[in-house]
């Protein structure tokens, strides 16, 4: 199997700075997204950090050992997103991360904070990452419906991110990969404009460039109030 990748990242309508970066290794089956957090200092700094680091991991055997190696990275840079912060008295330099690993027959995705991954097979669409946010332990305490968080005041409040805190947990799921399968790595700028029936229905039209070009149209038709930073891998058959 071989994969086809497209990304597209923009600053969006209000913010004057991109803090989001992304990475694309198709031949190495390894994509990510990084969000800086907004609102914090240097979250371009942490984000492209991130990115930097993912990058010059050495090749791996297996999804298993590129995921490996991608957490041990970036719970080195958060340890060195810390020691930036408080040598420069700032009180957070920090960023979310998700990331993909694959190859002809695994995937692993692993995160920290609110980017999320995405799977489409066989037409139906399935988040593979829970949001490590407020709203989501509100959602998963039966406090607040599912439906209300992405608008909820306090949506964009992390609860895990890289640089937040001396020890940071990423986390890690997995599974098989079949030819065909589509996956939708994004920023928040991107998930809390678009809810994911419309992800589904964009995910399974063709061509993965004016799929990527339509959402990126359509956070900016709605404002685009965030950074907006997107990466869509399709599983080729052979």
């Amino acid at each position: 199997m071989a994969f086809e990748c497209v990304s597209r990242t923009h600053v969006g309508l209000r913010r004057k700075i991109n803090e989001d970066s992304l990475l694309a290794r198709p031949g190495e089956g390894l994509w990510a997204v990084a969000d800086g957090m907004g609102g914090h200092s240097a979250g371009d700094v942490a984000s492209r950090r991130l990115v930097e680091a993912l990058a010059a991991l050495p090749p791996a055997r297996s999804p298993d050992e590129a995921a490996g190696h991608a957490i041990d990275a970036v719970e080195q840079v958060n340890r060195e997103l810390v020691a930036m912060a408080k040598e420069a008295g700032l009180s957070t330099i920090g960023s979310t991360i998700v990331g993909l690993a694959a190859n002809h027959a695994l995937f692993r995705v692993f995160w920290a904070g609110d980017s999320r991954a995405y799977l489409l097979r066989g037409g139906q669409l399935e988040r593979l990452t829970r949001d490590h946010s407020l709203v989501q332990d509100l959602v998963d305490a039966g406090m607040l419906a599912a439906e209300e968080a992405d608008t909820h005041p306090n949506a964009s409040v992390v609860t895990r991110a890289v640089g937040a805190a001396p020890r940071i947990e990423v986390e890690l799921v997995g599974g098989a990969v079949e030819p065909g399968d589509r996956f939708l790595l994004a920023s928040d700028g991107l998930t809390r404009v678009v809810p994911d029936a419309e992800l589904a229905a964009e995910l399974g039209r063709p061509a993965l460039g004016a799929i990527a070009d339509r959402l990126l149209d359509r956070v900016l038709e709605r404002g685009a109030p965030d950074n907006v930073t997107l990466v869509i891998v399709e599983v080729r058959g052979g």
